[in-house]
C-alpha cells in the first residue's frame, strides 16, 4: 500500500534558497522511493512531501534520510523545545482523490455535419452527389 512520509521545516533567514537548492542536488536513491516535492508554507517554512511504495520503505530509508537531514541541518531554524529542527510524520495512504473526471463535450450540429459523417444537412448532400456520380459512371 502506497505510504507517504511529510516533513516540516522553518529555515533561518536569508537560507531559503539555498535550502531549496540543497534539496534540488539530493538526488535519493531509497528503494521505494517513487517521488516528492517540497512545498513553500510560508516565508520561511515548508514541508517535503515524499511517496513510497510501502511504509516498510521508509522505515528502511530512514537512517539514509537522516545523513541528508544532516547536510542542511544548519540552515533550520529550531521549531520549539519538543521538535527539534523538523517535525516529521509518516504513514500508509487511506484515500486517493484523483482529479475530476473530464465530461464529454457535445459537439454543435453544424462541426458534425462538416466533418462528413452524415448528420448534417451538408454531408447528407455530399453522400447524394457522390451516389449520384457513381450510377451516372455505370451508365456510361
Amino acid at each position: 500500500m502506497t505510504a507517504f512520509n511529510v516533513v516540516r521545516f522553518k529555515v533561518k533567514p536569508g537560507n531559503e534558497q539555498q535550502f531549496i537548492d540543497a534539496h534540488r542536488a539530493m538526488r535519493p536513491a531509497f528503494k521505494g522511493f517513487l517521488g516528492a516535492n517540497m512545498i513553500k508554507t510560508g516565508d520561511q517554512t515548508f514541508c517535503f512531501v515524499g511517496e513510497w511504495r510501502n511504509f516498510q520503505s521508509i522505515v528502511d530509508a530512514r537512517p539514509l534520510m537522516i545523513s541528508m537531514l544532516d547536510q542542511v541541518r544548519s540552515l533550520l531554524d529550531d521549531l520549539g523545545p519538543e521538535l527539534g529542527v523538523t517535525d516529521p510524520v509518516s504513514g500508509e495512504s487511506v484515500l486517493n482523490l484523483g482529479p475530476p473526471k473530464k465530461r464529454a463535450k457535445k459537439k454543435a450540429a453544424k462541426s458534425r455535419g462538416s466533418a462528413g459523417r452524415g448528420s448534417g444537412r451538408k454531408g447528407a448532400k455530399g453522400k447524394r452527389k457522390a451516389t449520384a456520380k457513381k450510377k451516372t459512371a455505370r451508365k456510361r
